[in-house]
């Protein structure tokens, strides 16, 4: 097993892939650099950029990062990239190839959906978006078990291609889309960060493979202190209020000194609403506003975290210590020494 913390010989291979197989066909040499970005609010979760010293005909490529440690060695890929569109540059003698690099799920925002194609009511969600998937992309996909089923037929919109009706059929399961570094289409269950369990510590001790500089990203200034819910129907007219009156509470009205007021006009209350299920949605409503939104962005030597991973971070000279944080992405600059940029979320309560 390699040691992320110790000195290890570090270099870096390119294949083409067999689309057909989806195993490596032979391995390229006119690769003289990558950049793998990795991200979670990316449609098709990430992308990448190659230097080459001559034209590639669209393919798949697989990158692979190669370790040596103590006399072992271990291949790490660590993506799986549909290659095209080549950029030349010219300088007098030589030129230079720059290659845009897009991962399977590319595939799936190629075609769209027949007019009126939908999943029948009553159909199990996974199952039926693995039939889907995997009709429409030629990498492997991996089928997730789950018993949800829909209760309504979903239906195609007339201008969507089949991504966007794969992952709105997925995410009523409970799911989101992940692919690894063989470019295999996986499905994540949806999680709260507070109950993951960390893959990794990053520490800044004499074996910390943490960079010395790191930004915390916070806005509390749209967070309100006050809730009111304004319900009308035709049994008549609702009115709740829910206030922020914790001392303790940074965004209370005792902390800042004023009203900060949130309304909602059109709450999500069913049947004939009561006032104490009014009341109960403006204060869950203000429990839910009142949570901060923190975003940490780090660099640090190459391990094996991904995104959608949980990291804790304990980088006491920061101040940042003991906080657990989901990772959303990554930008792995293939050179020497492999850096990572990283950037997590964690969440934190400030009222409720």
């Amino acid at each position: 097993m390699i040691d992320w913390t110790k000195s290890m010989q570090q270099t870096y291979e390119f294949y083409e892939v067999d689309p057909g197989t989806w195993k490596d066909r032979k391995r390229l040499n006119m690769f003289t650099g990558a950049t793998i970005d990795r991200d979670d609010d990316n449609n098709t979760l990430g992308s990448a950029s190659f230097d080459v010293t001559e034209d590639l005909n669209e393919c798949y490529v697989r990158t692979y990062l190669v370790v040596t440690q103590n006399g072992e060695t271990k291949k790490i890929p660590l993506g799986t990239h549909l290659v095209q569109s080549p950029n030349d540059n010219f300088d007098g003698r030589n030129h230079k190839y720059t290659l845009d690099g897009y991962t399977p799920l590319l595939e799936l925002k190629e075609g769209q959906p027949p007019l009126g194609f939908n999943v029948p009511s009553g159909s199990n969600i996974m199952a039926s978006a693995y039939r889907i998937i995997a009709e429409h992309v030629r990498c492997p996909v991996v089928a997730a078990k789950s018993d949800s089923i829909l209760n309504n037929n979903f239906i195609s919109d007339i201008d969507e291609d089949w991504f966007s009706f794969c992952n709105d059929l997925i995410a009523n399961g409970g799911y989101s889309f992940d692919i690894d570094g063989y470019g295999v289409i996986t499905f994540a269950p949806d999680q709260d960060t507070a109950a993951l369990t960390p893959v990794f510590t990053y520490t800044d001790d004499n074996s910390s493979i943490l960079l010395p500089e790191i930004q915390m990203e916070r806005d509390i200034s749209t967070i309100p202190n006050v809730v009111e819910v304004l319900y009308s129907a035709n049994s008549g007219y609702l009115y709740g209020r829910a206030v922020n009156d914790d001392p303790s509470s940074p965004t209370s009205i005792q902390s800042r000194g004023r009203e900060i007021t949130h309304r909602v006009t059109d709450p999500e209350l069913y049947g004939a609403a009561t006032q104490a299920q009014v009341d109960e949605y403006a204060r869950n409503t203000l429990k839910s506003l009142s949570t901060l939104d923190c975003k940490l962005t780090y660099s640090h030597g190459f391990n094996e975290v991904r995104v959608k991973d949980c990291v804790r971070l304990n980088y006491e000279r920061s101040g940042i210590v003991g906080i657990n944080a989901k990772v959303v992405s990554q930008s792995i600059e293939c050179k020497t020494g492999c850096t990572v940029s990283e950037v997590a979320v964690f969440t934190r309560k400030l009222w409720g």
